[in-house]
């Protein structure tokens, strides 16, 4: 597996490209990737893909056959639509998203309501950024909240759309999108933990030496929290690393000449946790 990380316009892009033996590569990524353009190069690279899509930006028809769907399925269930383009669009629905869409929402007009009402909202605030869809201009300078829009924008609580022009299952569809969360903390704990970035070199050898020991740090970051994990630890590496600064052993050498004798000093429980976990590993 191949994973790579793009910035585009709009903000960051995670992509997993998933390169298998049989030849059969699928390349998974948000949202941020979904335009006409990628998708042809995609395809022309012999690329398959799955992508999260932006349901609420297909056409009004598709909008319809989606919301028509949506009425007969329940929590964890979901169907599938052909699109035009031989593309398959896989749409999902989730009680709890339903209520984490429908509080987000709530919350945003509960915000504009108070500003409504203090009268620190003005024309001058109306644009299509985020909850201040739901305003509408009433003469000159008067604003309130459209209703109408609020209630259409409910319909899609708790729905999800993926595309792609595989023919793996749904349910596989799915479970491979879900795992670029990995491919988020994998980046952050690169830029934080391992410091990656910023680099400072200029040369081509010294940069992919730069990458390479972090590369490195980050294989070794994955094994420790492996074996944390196998030893149900109950701590993270970060915790671990930090326990390790307070670690100290000594190398005694005896008179007679034999072997040198390490003596591990004294050590609190979790640091006897963490040295007992790594011996076995």
């Amino acid at each position: 597996m191949f994973v790579r990380k793009k910035r585009n316009k709009s903000g960051s892009v995670s992509v997993q490209i998933v390169d298998k033996s049989d030849g059969y590569r699928v390349v998974v990524a948000d949202a941020g990737l979904l335009s006409r353009n990628n998708l042809k190069l995609l395809a022309a690279e012999g690329y398959s893909f799955i992508l999260g899509a932006r349901i609420k930006n297909e056409s009004d028809v598709g909008k319809g056959r989606i919301l028509e769907h949506a009425r007969r399925i329940k929590d964890q269930e979901g169907f599938d639509l052909q699109k035009p383009d031989g593309s398959r669009l896989i749409v999902t629905y989730s009680e709890q998203r339903r209520k984490k869409d429908a509080y987000g929402r709530e919350r945003g007009l509960a915000r504009l309501r108070q500003k409504i009402k203090s009268g620190t909202l003005t024309k001058q605030h109306i644009n299509n950024r985020g909850y201040n869809k739901f305003l509408t201009l009433q003469g000159n300078v008067e604003i309130s909240i459209d209703e109408t829009k609020v209630k259409q924008d409910g319909l899609w609580d708790g729905l999800k759309g993926h595309i792609t022009n595989t023919d793996l299952s749904a349910e596989k569809v799915v479970d491979n999108y879900r795992q670029l969360w990995q491919i988020e903390k994998a980046f952050r704990i690169s830029k934080t933990d391992l410091r990656i970035r910023p680099v400072y070199h200029y040369r081509r050898k010294r940069i992919e030496a730069h990458i390479c020991i972090a590369f490195v740090a980050y294989t070794i970051y994955k094994e420790l929290e492996r074996l944390l994990e196998q030893g149900r630890a109950g701590f993270s590496p970060k915790r671990a690393a930090e326990l390790t600064h307070t670690m100290y052993a000594l190398d005694h050498q005896p008179t007679d000449g034999s072997n040198t004798e390490r003596i591990v000093l004294k050590m609190d429980s979790e640091q006897q946790l963490l040295y007992s976990i790594v011996q076995k590993g």
